[in-house]
């Protein structure tokens, strides 16, 4: 599912994404692990593989050399996974490791679901990038 520009954006900011998240994906640089989470959601929402493989640690358990199969893995998640709404629940700032609590609601199938993760975020070389998450009850 693509987004338009003039859409609100997946983040839930109530702005048009093309002036929200969609300046990340083109290259602007997130100032906050904030920033980079809501902009990981509204990729994920906009069927933006590149913007996740890019902004993800090398650390992450899903991290690989083969782009095709990672790419591949993040496109039948896009395709079977509509992203219903993000709820940020806590925000823990640090200089160079940051972590957002986050509710993301999902339509996956015939089936509304949601989860609750704990994102951790790493800054290297100046710049944010997801490096795990922990699911909570």
């Amino acid at each position: 599912m693509k987004v338009s520009g003039n859409a609100f954006c997946p983040c839930g900011s109530q702005k048009k994404f093309k002036k929200c998240c969609r300046v990340f994906h083109e290259g602007e640089s997130p100032s906050s692990a904030l920033e980079l989470m809501k902009s990981r959601y509204s990729a994920y929402a906009a069927s933006n593989s590149d913007y996740i493989i890019n902004t993800t640690h090398r650390d992450n358990k899903d991290y690989t050399t083969d782009i095709n199969s990672w790419k591949k893995q993040i496109h039948d998640f896009f395709n079977h996974t509509e992203f219903k709404g993000l709820e940020i629940l806590e925000f823990i700032d640090g200089d160079n490791e940051a972590f957002v609590t986050f509710k993301a609601v999902l339509f996956q199938g015939a089936i509304d679901t949601s989860f609750i993760e704990k994102s951790k975020f790493v800054k290297v070389n100046n710049m944010w990038l997801y490096h795990s998450g922990e699911f909570i009850q």
